[in-house]
């Protein structure tokens, strides 16, 4: 195979272009990560909370804390941040093997575009907590209605009168009915009334 046919060839790895080239991309990315580790807690779209989770998480995650180091050092564009990031935030993941952040889905944008909207957020940060959209319970009124509809269709299925069961014997047919008086037996000759060959001839 070709090495030019082989870029082209995805192998899995799937990523969001969002409408930009590598390097736009890359410097949006810097960006949001920058924000999120300044203030723990951002606001973009979806797509863009989802590219920059992987990055967030593994920003300072490397055993070797040179390329830690060298890899903050790229993708913070302020580079005052540096120190929060190794004395505050890896210090609280220390003893955790993940997740490290959150994404939580919020009402959409209000611009025109109505953009689907997500919060993204390291978690234990000293912010107030997300509203998270718990699964309603079952005592809800919509769900007691649910419930008290779905028992009385049950109900009145089984007050339903059952169809009439199909008699064998009559599916059977003539045929195969025992009765003695269906039987045919042979008539001797002598028996057989004298039938004319020509019936108008009489």
């Amino acid at each position: 195979m070709r090495l030019v046919l082989a870029l082209f060839i995805s192998h899995g790895r799937t990523t969001r272009k969002m409408g930009l080239g590598l390097a736009s991309r890359t410097d949006m990315l810097r960006n949001l990560l920058t924000a999120l580790v300044r203030h723990e807690r951002i606001l973009t779209t979806t797509g863009r909370a989802d590219e920059l989770r992987p990055y967030a998480e593994k920003v300072f995650l490397h055993l070797s804390v040179y390329v830690s180091m060298k890899i903050a050092d790229f993708w913070l564009t302020e580079k005052d941040l540096i120190p929060k990031l190794f004395r505050v935030l890896a210090p609280r993941f220390a003893e955790s093997s993940g997740p490290y952040l959150q994404v939580v889905r919020v009402p959409n944008s209000a611009n025109l575009d109505r953009a689907p909207t997500s919060a993204i957020e390291y978690l234990g940060n000293p912010l107030p907590p997300l509203p998270i959209k718990r699964r309603a319970p079952d005592d809800t009124l919509l769900n007691t209605l649910i419930r008290g509809l779905r028992e009385e269709m049950q109900d009145k299925i089984k007050l339903q009168p059952k169809a009439m069961e199909p008699n064998p014997k009559l599916e059977s047919g003539p045929a195969s009915r025992s009765d003695s008086s269906l039987t045919c037996e042979p008539v001797s000759s002598s028996e057989a009334p004298a039938v004319p060959l020509n019936p108008h001839s009489s």
